[in-house]
C-alpha cells in the first residue's frame, strides 16, 4: 500500500507538471523549419547514449531551440541507479547548481539595477558594513570592492568556505545574513578588480543584498519577478512534496540520494535558499527563460529586463575584459567549455556542479540546455568534455542563418 501511494503521488506531479508543460514551453518545429540539419543534429544521440553506457552520468535531457523553436527535446538512459534505476524523462527536475547564479542572482540584482534600488558601483560594505577590503604584506587596504565585482567573480572573494566550519559557528541551519557576515570577515585574495576567482561567496552576499533591499528572500523575489511573470512553474528552490517524483537525484548523502534537495553545501547550511545555488528548474522552463534573453529581455507581452541590461549582462564587462565574464553569464572564461569551438564570441552560458549547462548564442538565436546528475550516486561522474562537444554538433548542424 505504501508504494502505491508514491506510484499515486508520482502521477499526480506528472499530470501537475508534465500535463501542462506543453502549454508553457516553447513552441516546436522540425530541424528543417529551423534551417538546421536532421542529420547533423541527430550526432548528439549516439555522443549521449555511448557517454550513458560508459557510465559517466546516469542520463540527461537534451533541449535545443533555434529561433524561438524547440527543434530537439529527449530523455536519456536513467534518472537514478541507486537505491535503483528509473529511466530518465524529459519533463524531470534537475538541481541546477550554479546555474542559479545568473538565472536567480544576477537577473535579480539587475531588476533592482534598472528600479534605481541599486548601482553596480555600490561598494559592497554599503549593504554589508563587514565586508574588508584586501590587505597587502604591509597591512595596506585597497579600494573597495563594488557590486559588479560580485558579479564578475573579481572581488577578492575566495571562491569557496567549508560548510562545515561556518556551521560550527553560525549553527545548522543558519541564516543567509549570518553567513554573508562570515564571508565579509575573511582574508581577500587580492584587490577588487584585479584577480578573477570563480567564487559562490560573492552570490551568497548578492542575495543578501537582495533581502536587505527588498524585505524577500531570492527565493521569493526571482518567484515574483522572474519565473512567476514568465510562467516558469516548474522552476523553485525547495521543490515542495507534490513534485518529488519528478525531481532528479543527486548525490548519496549519509547513506540516501538528495531528491530535492540542494547538493551544494552552503546552500544546504541555510536551508536550500542561496544566491550561488539552490535552484530546481526543467529543461522547458529554462529554455523560456533563455528565449526572454535572445528576445532582449521580454517574453510573450511580459518584459523581466531592458535591452540595455540584458546587452550589459551577456557582453564582456569592459571595466575586467580580460576575464571574459559578463554580469552572471560566461563568455570566454575557462569555465565557459560548455559552448564548444564553433558559436561566435557573443554567445554566452553557464554550467552547473551536479551537471547542468545552458549555452546561447544571439547570432544564430539557437540555445542549448543539457542537463544531468552527474553527481549522482558518488560525485565520479564525467561531463565537461561532452558538454563541448554536443555544443559542437548543434552548431554544426546550422546550416541557414
Amino acid at each position: 500500500m505504501r508504494g502505491s501511494k508514491f506510484v499515486i503521488a508520482g502521477l499526480a506531479a506528472v499530470v501537475l507538471l508534465g500535463g501542462g508543460c506543453a502549454k508553457r514551453a516553447l513552441p516546436t518545429a522540425s530541424a528543417d523549419e529551423a534551417g538546421m540539419s536532421k542529420e547533423r543534429l541527430s550526432l548528439v544521440h549516439g555522443l549521449i547514449r555511448e557517454a550513458v553506457a560508459r557510465k559517466e552520468f546516469p542520463g540527461a535531457v537534451l533541449l535545443v531551440a533555434r529561433q524561438g523553436k524547440i527543434v530537439l527535446r529527449e530523455a536519456y538512459g536513467d534518472s537514478q541507479w541507486v537505491p535503483d534505476r528509473k529511466p530518465m524523462t524529459a519533463d524531470m527536475i534537475f538541481d541546477l547548481a550554479s546555474v542559479t547564479k545568473p538565472i536567480a542572482t544576477a537577473t535579480s540584482i539587475m531588476i533592482l539595477a534598472e528600479q534605481g534600488r541599486i548601482s553596480l558601483w555600490d561598494r559592497v560594505k554599503m549593504h554589508v558594513p563587514e565586508f574588508g577590503p584586501y590587505k597587502d604584506e604591509w597591512g595596506i587596504a585597497s579600494e573597495d570592492a563594488r557590486l559588479w565585482n560580485l558579479l564578475t567573480h573579481t572581488s577578492g572573494l575566495p571562491p569557496y568556505t567549508n560548510a562545515d566550519a561556518a556551521a560550527k559557528r553560525l549553527g545548522r541551519p543558519c541564516s543567509t545574513e549570518d553567513l554573508v557576515k562570515y564571508i565579509a570577515e575573511m582574508p581577500k585574495t587580492g584587490p577588487p578588480g584585479k584577480e578573477f576567482h570563480y567564487s559562490c561567496l560573492g552570490y551568497i552576499t548578492m542575495a543578501h543584498i537582495v533581502k536587505k533591499i527588498t524585505g524577500k528572500t531570492i527565493a521569493e523575489f526571482a518567484e515574483e519577478n522572474i519565473f512567476g511573470p514568465l510562467g516558469m512553474k516548474h522552476t523553485f528552490y525547495n521543490p515542495p512534496p507534490n513534485v518529488l517524483a519528478l525531481c532528479v537525484p543527486t548525490q548519496v548523502v549519509d547513506g540516501k540520494p538528495l531528491v530535492g534537495v540542494v547538493h551544494d553545501p552552503l546552500a544546504r547550511l541555510q536551508g536550500g535558499i542561496s544566491g550561488n545555488a539552490g535552484l530546481f528548474s526543467t529543461a522547458d522552463d529554462l529554455a523560456v527563460f533563455a528565449q526572454m534573453i535572445l528576445n532582449q529581455g521580454e517574453s510573450k507581452g511580459v518584459r523581466i529586463l531592458s535591452p540595455l541590461s540584458v546587452e550589459r549582462m551577456t557582453s564582456v564587462y569592459p571595466k575586467a575584459p580580460e576575464f571574459g565574464r559578463g554580469l552572471g553569464w560566461d563568455l570566454s572564461s575557462a569555465y565557459a567549455s560548455n559552448g564548444g569551438d564553433l558559436f561566435g564570441p557573443r554567445s554566452f552560458g553557464h554550467s552547473g556542479y551536479t551537471g547542468t549547462s545552458i549555452w546561447i548564442d544571439p547570432e544564430t538565436e539557437t540555445i542549448v540546455i543539457f542537463l544531468t546528475n552527474s553527481v549522482h550516486p558518488d560525485d565520479k561522474g564525467q561531463i565537461v568534455p561532452l558538454r563541448s562537444r554536443i555544443a559542437n554538433v548543434v552548431a554544426s548542424a546550422i546550416i541557414k542563418k
